[in-house]
């Protein structure tokens, strides 16, 4: 006697019910499973463009923001700071490197930053293509940015003020692309990367008199009518001490706001946490329910084949192989849900990263199966043995005579 046909043959007789089980389980699975996706994908990227910066600074605001907006570019800044001021953070002996970072214009969503060489090597880019910026109004393409808009070398193109696209153009001047990186997955990847003096001179700043890169070669000279300003400076420290000292005092003496990516970070996944932990709350519960809906789908199933099962058992079928039968049909119902769940999550988490891949950094996803979901599976496969304790019961004290008789 085939009893893994017999249950697939049970299963399938009842299509609406095991429908319903199946879709209830799918649903708690693939939430939970996008959740731990989602979070994987975001701690991955929250960590990988850190690249140890202790600290940046920027205007007066939200810590956060300015930490979300200088090193993720997922936020509008909270305004400029003196060029001045970030010159004398650089002279501080406890401080090993400065970049300044200066956005505020984009080409078609993705954001132009004037900055130093130092701030692509950094993240220890590698050219694909062509060469760095010399020269103001050269630029070096993010490999996004370039596949995007099937942009080359040689290739002009002109700015739009503001960090969305439908803003003014400044068409007096146009950028060139001199280079393209290579693909880092990284928010580089999302990036026009120019020097600091272009954004100056399309925003009418004077400027000029150095070498290539600002802060980190000669002082720039400027009209004194007119402060040059960048959008925030990015900190390494030279030691612990640094990240002690001097957030504190730019905070406490200063107009700037000292923020400490580590700490913005974790505050920001605790928060992602707490909501985390309530949607988790609610997958649970989903489950829980698809495990009633098998116990209705398998007590229902049992009701209306008691006189099948009777003549089991009276063709030889032992007690045990109607647990068997009752165990197995749970069991499938409860397998298939995950297995559908976790596929689930990941078209899901797949569709989400092309829809958003323009404006984050979602170059590289990972779709893996996670060591959290492997819980998943004993959980279901538990919901699904409980939901056919009674059922099991009911199958193994059937009244073969009473039943053959009633029926």
């Amino acid at each position: 006697m085939n009893i893994s046909r017999l249950s697939w043959q049970n299963i399938i007789s009842n299509p609406l019910h095991t429908a319903l089980s199946l879709l209830l389980m799918t649903l708690g699975i693939g939430i939970i499973s996008l959740l731990f996706l989602l979070n994987n994908q975001i701690e991955q990227q929250l960590q990988s463009n850190l690249r140890g910066v202790d600290m940046v600074v920027g205007s007066k605001g939200s810590p956060l923001q300015i930490i979300l907006s200088s090193i993720y570019h997922i936020d509008n800044p909270t305004g400029n700071i003196p060029y001045e001021e970030a010159l004398k953070i650089k002279k501080n002996p406890l401080v090993d490197i400065t970049i300044p970072l200066s956005f505020g214009d984009s080409y078609n969503g993705f954001r132009i930053v004037g900055t130093t060489h130092q701030y692509p090597d950094l993240y220890k880019m590698t050219l694909s293509k062509g060469r760095m910026w010399q020269t103001n109004l050269e630029v070096v393409l993010g490999n996004n940015v370039a596949q995007t808009h099937n942009l080359k070398i040689g290739d002009s193109f002109y700015g739009t003020h503001g960090l969305i696209e439908g803003g003014h153009i400044h068409d007096n001047y146009s950028y060139e692309v001199v280079g393209i990186f290579n693909n880092s997955t990284s928010v580089m990847d999302q990036l026009i990367l120019t020097n600091t003096e272009s954004v100056w001179q399309v925003h009418n700043h004077e400027t000029i008199s150095h070498q290539h890169d600002s802060l980190t070669n000669s002082d720039v000279k400027v009209n004194n009518s007119q402060e040059a300003m960048i959008t925030s400076l990015l900190v390494k420290f030279k030691n612990p001490i640094g990240i002690i000292q001097i957030p504190r005092k730019i905070n406490e003496t200063t107009n700037l706001q000292a923020a400490i990516p580590a700490l913005e970070i974790s505050r920001l996944t605790n928060l992602l946490g707490f909501g985390v932990q309530t949607i988790n709350i609610i997958a649970l519960i989903i489950i829980i329910v698809s495990g009633l809906s098998i116990f209705i789908n398998l007590y229902n199933s049992l009701k209306k084949r008691r006189y099948e099962l009777a003549l089991l058992r009276l063709h030889g079928a032992t007690k045990l192989q109607m647990v068997q039968l009752v165990l197995q049909e749970a069991t499938i119902l409860s397998l298939l849900g995950t297995l559908f769940g976790l596929s689930i999550s990941r078209i899901i988490l797949f569709l989400l990263s092309l829809s958003i891949k323009h404006q984050h950094s979602f170059s590289s996803i990972q779709l893996d199966l996670l060591g959290e979901e492997l819980w998943l599976f004993p959980i279901a496969l538990l919901v699904g043995i409980i939901a056919s304790l009674i059922p099991i019961i009911i199958s193994y004290n059937i009244n073969i005579p009473k039943t053959l008789y009633d029926d």
